[in-house]
């Protein structure tokens, strides 16, 4: 069995040459490297590209994103031998025996998305410790999912994978966490395999832009938010408009609401959020389940709480919603649009 050795490259060092010789010569690899639009004042190191390594090229800059889903594409149409796939950034940073590991993790477990987890100890730059940090805990929030290190760029896995992950949106590093979200929804199972912490000169040959990158992961992962806020709001203002109507109707009141801003936030989810391209009638069936036991909850609190309050409904309102946010946050994505294996 063959393994394609991805290495999407913009602007790299000669650092890179090392580790594309040491796969080179190993028989069971085949790097796959791809020159991301560097420029004419790259083409010394990229001449310098082993004898056996792939060389695909970016006329124009892409991003890691659009590279990585290029060489991808390629080991499906062009290398059948090879039945897994690694990723692993051009800085050198990651060493031969922690690839090979990861590798074996994945060769162990088809199926699986493993990922070489750094540790994050001993002299880790201090915009890399706390950009991954806070991540890791937007990531498992807006999941579900407990992932040490989201932004590591070395991950393993077969061809079932591949297929799917080369049409995950994203150009440049939001590709990434698209990735760890498209396999959280879809019930791949992620495996971390711990390897070393390395950073080369404090990491100063890293493309990753603080602000533009982690913004567009941000952004990404928010996404899985900004659904179920609108479902609020819609729901909020339902509320309001028909205790206006019916005169005070607690009951059906939140009953209307419901209905239409259940239905807002499902096809928000499906088309939008989670992107599935599952049949409409299983999701909306389990989706009509949850809504019918949060409603049932609401129904259940809020008057009591209500009357707990002096009579003040809305708090009360509010305070419930609140709560069932971060429960179905976290339940539309493992139950209604979650395909499990």
């Amino acid at each position: 069995m063959k393994i394609a050795l991805i290495v999407p490259a913009y602007r790299p060092t000669r650092d890179m040459l090392p580790m594309l010789s040491r796969f080179a010569q190993d028989e069971a690899f085949v790097p796959v490297v791809v020159n991301d639009g560097s420029g004419p004042e790259y083409a010394e190191i990229f001449a310098a590209v082993p004898e056996g390594c792939i060389l695909l090229t970016h006329e124009v800059n892409k991003g890691k994103g659009a590279a990585l889903k290029t060489a991808i594409a390629y080991v499906l149409d062009k290398l059948p031998e090879c039945e897994l796939a690694v990723t692993a950034d051009a800085d050198g940073q990651h060493r031969y025996e922690d690839i090979r590991r990861v590798t074996d993790v994945a060769r162990q477990h088809p199926g699986t998305l493993v990922l070489g987890s750094r540790a994050f100890d001993g002299d880790v730059p201090f915009k890399s410790r706390w950009g991954n940090a806070i991540t890791r805990e937007v990531f498992a929030i807006a999941s579900g999912v407990k992932i040490r290190d989201t932004q590591t760029g070395l991950r393993a896995f077969d061809r079932a994978c591949m297929e799917k992950f080369r049409d995950i949106p994203g150009e440049r590093y939001e590709y990434e966490i698209n990735m760890l979200l498209y396999a959280a929804r879809e019930g791949i199972d992620m495996k971390e395999e711990t390897i070393e912490t390395v950073y080369i000169d404090d990491n100063s040959a890293s493309s990753f832009h603080p602000f533009r990158d982690s913004f567009k992961i941000y952004a990404c992962i928010l996404k899985f938010a900004a659904s179920s806020l609108l479902a609020f709001i819609v729901d909020a203002v339902m509320v309001l408009v028909m205790m206006a109507v019916t005169g005070g109707n607690v009951r059906l009141s939140q009953v209307v609401a419901r209905v239409v801003s259940s239905t807002v936030n499902f096809i928000v989810n499906k088309k939008v959020v989670y992107q599935s391209k599952q049949d409409w009638l299983p999701e909306l069936l389990k989706y009509a389940a949850l809504a019918i036991v949060n409603l049932a909850i609401n129904l259940l609190l809020v008057k009591p709480l209500s009357d707990l309050l002096a009579g003040r409904f809305f708090l009360a309102y509010l305070i419930v919603q609140v709560v069932m946010y971060a429960l179905n946050f976290v339940l539309q994505g493992k139950l209604v649009y979650n395909r499990k294996k």
